[in-house]
């Protein structure tokens, strides 16, 4: 294992994986990385935002990689912030990027994988794997407004609150449910095969997922699909596509949401952001978002998920 690196930073979320993360890891990852003599220096995060604003700053250069312990959240923001400081080490304005610099990651078994990035006319907003409009991120607008609930209880009670207002748009032509927008396939417990199973990690494009006005019954049977073997995009409503890029314009009058007032109609909800589930984030825009694929912007620890296929069956 020539290439096995080092010396690791370890950005861990205690708050992750039901608080049981500070254990998982002390428990079963750090004894594994002594035995291999592998060298770690452990911070444990104290509020949202912590990594990106520890790896600004923090001296890398004695560390062949970042180990993020932590769920989707956690990584997307240390991918970010990995990224952003690329782009500020290369000397690159970071408002607006137009082709992004690779993040390296020299030792170790990497795989290249794909990353967006999300900007408005004037501005880059973030990096990320993922993201949902619509549903997506009405669903997790609500959820954040009932933090004090656990993990699981806010996103089921999220999920059913807003299907139970899932109205009828007031015009069919270009409006939609929901639009998911996805680099990498996404694989979770809700989506085994994931929430774009066509999509590789690297194949240099996204996957763009739309479903059009449905009944609430039809929809539901869409999403219930994510979860067996049966093809989720077999419905009439539902649209995909291979694309590079992608431009969402929202239009206020007819947007859905409204985190101030959750039981106006969509109707006549007007909007001055509207919300976004960005690999598990919320992001809030009022205008127009820009959504670019760059081919193998970072290198992640791991392989493909042929590779991982082929170690099961062997």
């Amino acid at each position: 294992f020539s290439n096995r690196p080092k010396s690791l930073k370890i950005l861990l979320n205690p708050q992750s994986h039901k608080k049981e993360a500070t254990q998982i890891y002390y428990g079963k990852v750090e004894p594994l990385l002594k035995i291999a003599g592998i060298k770690t220096d452990v911070t444990i995060t104290e509020y949202e935002g912590h990594a990106l604003s520890l790896l600004k700053e923090c001296e890398l250069h004695g560390f062949d990689g970042v180990v993020c312990v932590g769920g989707d959240g956690s990584a997307s923001e240390v991918a970010h912030a990995l990224l952003l400081r690329a782009q500020r080490n290369a000397g690159m304005e970071t408002d607006y990027i137009l082709t992004p610099v690779q993040a390296q990651l020299p030792l170790g078994h990497v795989q290249p994988v794909d990353v967006c990035t999300f900007s408005t006319t004037s501005k880059l907003l973030r990096f990320g794997f993922s993201a949902m409009f619509g549903f997506g991120g009405r669903t997790l607008a609500l959820a954040e407004k009932h933090r004090w609930m656990s993990p699981n209880q806010r996103r089921d009670f999220a999920v059913i609150k807003t299907l139970a207002k899932l109205n009828h748009w007031q015009v069919i032509q270009g409006q939609f449910l929901n639009v998911s927008i996805m680099a990498i396939p996404c694989l979770c417990s809700v989506a085994p095969r994931g929430l774009a199973p066509n999509t590789r990690l690297n194949n240099g494009s996204m996957a763009l997922i739309i479903a059009r006005n449905t009944s609430r019954p039809e929809f539901i049977k869409h999403l219930k699909r994510y979860a067996g073997v049966k093809n989720q995009f077999n419905f009439p409503f539902v649209e995909t596509y291979t694309v590079e890029e992608v431009k969402v314009q929202p239009r206020n009058n007819t947007s859905g949401h409204n985190p101030d007032e959750e039981d106006r109609p969509p109707e006549i909800a007007l909007e001055k952001n509207f919300p976004w589930n960005v690999d598990g984030d919320l992001m809030e825009v009022a205008s127009e978002v820009h959504v670019r694929l760059h081919p193998k912007l970072i290198n992640l620890y791991g392989g493909t998920m042929e590779e991982m296929n082929d170690s099961k069956v062997t």
